[in-house]
């Protein structure tokens, strides 16, 4: 009874996401999050921690409860923009997409070597691999983490394929089928600021030492294929695509070294990219080891 009610809950939320006004949807939208992240104190501890590592140790006070406000808000907004997608057609994705840096993810395709767009838990990526998808005509895969109960996972699974992206969860399995899908021509999206299973590089991200995934220097690699770090920030009624130059992804020694030269220089890209718009980046679990003592005692001032 508990799954029906979950994935009926996102089956109705998707339903009013599709049916309110664009204006009306996101005011309420982040409205609903500034109040949703007012509750919850261990997580909103943790953003309060995150925003601090993107825009400065001294952020404290009003500004600093403002800037962990915007975390939610527009988080809120991102699922409300995502749960929208299925009922848009390819000319609402292209009006409300701007891009730049996309010739770099352009002269991979085209020369066969094979794309993997390595993304922070920034902005809007599904609109992303919508536009990449139905107007692009580029053939996408994802990896995501596998939900609980896995009947969630399934909808959501659905839910993606019905506007272009083949979902590939996360597990054992999960290289093959990324290969696969390279062999295939697909461009394949690794988010990839927070490492849940697998292989971990130890990287200095935002200051302080934690693990990021091997998996996107990994597979860059050893097929080739040309490593873009990416991001898509929200707009209104849209969202503004950004691909960097691919990270330098040749062996020079041994293998592990190059893996982690590699995923070091891909967490100096996304600082950079999570710097530029701080307050849309989602990512609202622990992802450093300090992060464990985050609910010990007040953040932050």
């Amino acid at each position: 009874m508990a799954v029906r009610s979950v994935a009926l809950g996102y089956r109705l939320s998707s339903k009013a996401a599709q049916l309110v006004p664009w204006r009306m949807g996101e005011a309420i939208s982040r409205g609903f999050g500034r109040i949703a992240g007012r509750f919850g104190s261990d997580r909103r501890r943790l953003v309060e921690r995150h925003v601090r590592r993107a825009r400065g140790a001294d952020l404290t006070g009003p500004d600093l409860r403002r800037a962990v406000d915007d975390v939610f808000a527009s988080y809120a907004n991102y699922w409300f923009q995502s749960l929208r997608l299925p009922a848009m057609d390819p000319d609402e994705i292209e009006a409300g997409f701007t891009v730049e840096g996309f010739e770099h993810v352009v002269e991979a395709q085209e020369s066969g070597r094979g794309v993997i767009l390595a993304m922070p838990h920034l902005g809007g990526w599904d609109w992303a691999g919508f536009w990449l998808s139905r107007v692009v005509g580029y053939p996408v895969a994802a990896v995501v983490e596998p939900l609980e109960p896995p009947e969630l996972f399934e909808w959501f699974r659905d839910y993606r394929q019905s506007y272009g992206i083949e979902v590939i969860a996360l597990g054992p399995e999960a290289g093959g089928e990324v290969q696969r899908a390279l062999r295939d021509g697909a461009v394949i999206v690794l988010l990839s600021d927070r490492h849940i299973g697998g292989g971990a590089v130890d990287v200095e991200f935002f200051g302080e030492v934690t693990t990021l995934p091997a998996g996107p220097a990994l597979l860059a690699l050893r097929t080739g294929a040309a490593l873009i770090p990416a991001t898509a920030y929200i707009r209104r009624r849209g969202c503004h695509g950004v691909a960097r130059p691919p990270i330098p992804a040749e062996r020079r020694g041994r293998f592990r070294d190059d893996v982690t030269r590699v995923t070091r220089v891909l967490a100096t890209e996304f600082e950079d990219l999570i710097r530029a718009e701080p307050e849309q980046w989602h990512l609202l679990q622990p992802n450093w080891p300090s992060d464990r003592a985050a609910t010990d005692g007040p953040v932050g001032g």
